[in-house]
């Protein structure tokens, strides 16, 4: 059974949707059958691996409110091994609807049940809000990723997140891990950025990914050209931070397997 890993933060503007894209496109490069669902309404996981969703058929829309499989909404991608559950902006009004359908928290799990066994690995990339929808993202996972920005405000918000983690745990997926916290744009020749990165590892440990994604104009452009870096300039130094967190990631992935204990859920000092 594929490893389901949410990739959240309702703090904007991290590197949430470039790390999901990124991620799965190097663990697919890699071997691994990859499944990249698009939760975000704004749909740029959809676009950044080479999916239009202008009039697209089979959308994760479908799943939540339909009740369809996300195996049969999977799309292939620019990427070989690495297919997208699409979004569009009809999801936006999925999370009114799922007020008033039946174990609203819970669909986006059964539709995902059929399909885990078809993919070593599921990324789910979360809008950036603590909604109805990054709720069920945490239902349907095994462990949430938590990418943050190397700058002063990096820890804002992460209560909450971590809050929500726990709710969740607590109520409706008691397995749910911490995959661990990945520290994005980062630029090492910023006194500022350092002592980020210096004060989160001191904070929570080897909870912290040691592969650190760098500010670097390639990720920036591979959106436009509809593909991830990886495929964009495979030589870039984004492409090499991206291949360097996959291959963290899936250790963990096999340990977890083995080990179906979940990681502590970190705290933030308030």
């Amino acid at each position: 059974m594929g490893r389901v890993i949410a990739v959240a933060n309702q703090k904007g503007g991290v590197g949430k949707t470039t790390t999901a894209v990124n991620v799965t496109a190097a663990l697919a490069l890699d071997g691994h059958a990859t499944l990249l669902v698009d939760l975000d309404p704004q749909g740029s996981s959809t676009t950044g691996v080479g999916v239009h969703a202008a009039g697209i058929e089979g959308t994760v829309y479908e799943a939540l409110v339909s009740g369809r499989e996300l195996g049969e909404l999977a799309h292939r991608t620019t990427v070989e091994r690495l297919f997208v559950v699409p979004a569009t902006r009809d999801l936006a009004g999925a999370e009114i609807e799922l007020v008033t359908l039946p174990n609203r928290e819970h669909r986006l799990y059964e539709a995902l049940a059929g399909a885990k066994k078809d993919f070593a690995f599921v990324f789910i990339d979360c809008p950036p809000s603590l909604s109805l929808l990054t709720v069920n993202a945490l239902r349907a996972a095994d462990a949430v990723l938590i990418p943050m920005q190397c700058e002063y405000y990096a820890l804002e918000g992460l209560t909450a997140l971590l809050d929500t983690v726990a709710r969740v745990r607590e109520t409706l997926n008691p397995t749910l891990a911490l995959e661990g916290l990945v520290l994005t744009m980062f630029d090492g020749r910023n006194s500022l950025a350092r002592q980020v990165q210096e004060e989160v590892r001191t904070h929570f440990g080897d909870q912290v990914f040691r592969s650190v994604i760098p500010r670097n104009v390639r990720l920036s452009e591979s959106p436009s050209h509809g593909m991830p870096v990886l495929l964009y300039d495979p030589s870039s130094r984004g492409a090499a931070a991206y291949r360097a967190l996959a291959r963290e990631i899936a250790p963990l992935a096999s340990a977890a397997a083995e080990d179906q204990r979940p990681r502590e859920a970190a705290t933030v000092d308030s």
